[in-house]
């Protein structure tokens, strides 16, 4: 059997009747057409079709009563834009839209920490590879970041696909990973320490990667629509690395070619990924560190919408106000909310820290 083989075959959605002519004058309603009918002399089977799919209304049926959902984006072209309606033969028609519609709900602003000794388990998600939730709470839907992992490398049963959402970061954390996206070119590698945006509806297929690959994922908002191109190949034949994606641009981010300049906060410096230019000020994706004997950073606050950051290396200890300290080291992640003072402690000559804003400019203060 081969991947092409349902072209040539139909399925059909098996329906129980009790009156024939009752449940086709109901379909019929809704737009759906009469294909076959038998006997002549008695009818008790009919085969319809309409918005996509293939019914059998069968008088010998004795399936259970089922629900159809009818997407359309012009609900008022049936049933005078009904959302629910029952068929004779008790099957339900509820009416929902085609196109699906992305919601980014109001920020809930909370104080996250997630630590890699919390021993969370890591849960199976799409093409067999290992998820790990960073931000349990999902500020509400506002954001989901996933700590992503494929501990045995080689080819991935990926497919090409594209997702409806607001912004996408991939960064590289371990390993490598082999990538293709559409209009910009062959394949590439993304080493650790790399990134990525996808910007929206841009296709792309994980072709490859290397034994315990380890990457950060994130999503905004929480809730977003993965779907299937069955069509395009890529790589595409045209190259347009300057093409937007309702209004953002591909934004490929390599480590090795990065310039450290000296941050707002004095004693750290930051690699700029390029994503807040990409984005046009949406997000902003940055590496931060301390320079060289600095201990301690001074008491901070911000104003951004979501602020999340991620531990690449090394310690510190966390102080919040109202919290008790906390210990950090790779792998852990934290959310600090609008407005709230903290401090970063006891740092670590070789710690990295990965900042992802929302915005992608946000204002630093230095409460006293």
């Amino acid at each position: 059997m081969t991947n092409n083989d349902h072209l040539d075959s139909l399925a059909q959605l098996v329906l129980p009747t009790q009156d024939l002519n009752e449940d086709l004058a109901f379909f019929y309603e809704l737009g759906f057409r009469l294909d076959q009918i038998f006997p002549a002399d008695d009818p008790s089977v009919a085969v319809i079709s309409g918005h996509g799919m293939s019914i059998r209304l069968d008088k010998a049926s004795e399936a259970p009563s089922t629900t159809l959902h009818l997407l359309t984006d012009d609900p008022d072209l049936i049933k005078d834009g009904r959302g629910s309606l029952l068929a004779p033969n008790g099957t339900r028609i509820e009416v929902h839209p085609k196109t699906y519609q992305l919601t980014t709900p109001p920020t809930r602003h909370k104080f996250e920490v997630r630590q890699l000794k919390d021993n969370d388990s890591w849960v199976i998600g799409r093409a067999g590879m290992l998820y790990r939730d960073l931000i349990p709470d999902r500020l509400g839907g506002g954001i989901i970041a996933s700590h992503i992992s494929i501990p045995k490398g080689g080819p991935v049963p990926d497919m090409v696909h594209y997702h409806t959402i607001g912004f996408q970061l991939i960064f590289c954390y371990k390993g490598w990973v082999r990538l293709v996206y559409e209009d910009q070119g062959s394949p590439f590698i993304l080493n650790a320490g790399d990134c990525v945006t996808q910007p929206p509806e841009i296709r792309h297929r994980v072709l490859e990667s290397s034994d315990n690959l380890e990457v950060i994922e994130i999503g905004v908002p929480a809730v977003h629509m993965t779907t299937i191109d069955h069509e395009m190949e890529l790589p595409t034949s045209s190259f347009r690395p300057d093409r937007e994606f309702q209004g953002q641009r591909f934004c490929h981010h390599e480590s090795t070619q990065a310039n450290w300049k000296a941050w707002t906060i004095n004693g750290f410096e930051f690699r700029d990924t390029g994503v807040n230019e990409a984005t046009r000020g949406l997000a902003s994706v940055v590496v931060i560190r301390p320079s060289k004997g600095v201990g301690a950073s001074t008491q901070l606050s911000h104003d951004a919408d979501i602020l999340f950051r991620f531990v690449l290396q090394g310690t510190l200890q966390l102080h919040v106000a109202g919290k008790a300290p906390m210990n950090l080291r790779s792998r852990d992640a934290f959310v600090i909310p609008p407005a709230l003072t903290y401090q970063f402690k006891d740092l670590s000559e070789d710690l990295e820290i990965l900042e992802v804003s929302l915005p992608g400019h946000y204002k630093i203060s230095f409460p006293k």
